[in-house]
């Protein structure tokens, strides 16, 4: 599932990110129907953490290629509850530096929940 967040600029990104995320969770938790944790967990990625986002080097996706973003407060990191998930997986919200496209052509996207299998330390 992905999110629409505006980009803002560097001056105003503070209050503008807040009012995205904001706007943003209101519509994730209505198309879901509930709403997202806020408690982060002690030993996840805390938010503002630079990552890459890595292709699965198993097969095609679930990106098109490789790309930066910025781990999102918008929602806490969540167990992933998926028959193919590792025990313990958690995905978080990620905003992307630029706007992508996943494995099938969909997109662009600037915003995501990706499992943590697919994240790496960013620059």
């Amino acid at each position: 599932m992905a999110a629409s967040s505006s980009a803002s600029p560097a001056s105003s990104a503070s209050s503008s990110s807040g009012a995205a995320n904001t706007c943003d969770r209101a519509a994730v938790e209505r198309l879901t129907g509930r709403a997202l944790p806020q408690e982060w967990p002690s030993a996840a990625l805390p938010a503002g953490s630079r990552v890459v986002v890595v292709r699965d080097p198993s097969g095609d996706g679930p990106w098109r290629e490789e790309f930066l973003g910025t781990i999102d407060s918008m929602g806490a990191p969540e167990p992933v509850e998926h028959p193919r998930a590792r025990a313990g997986e958690l995905a978080y919200w990620v905003t992307f530096d630029e706007p992508q496209y996943d494995g099938d052509g969909d997109g662009p996207y600037r915003k995501a929940l990706i499992w943590d299998r697919y994240l790496r330390p960013g620059p």
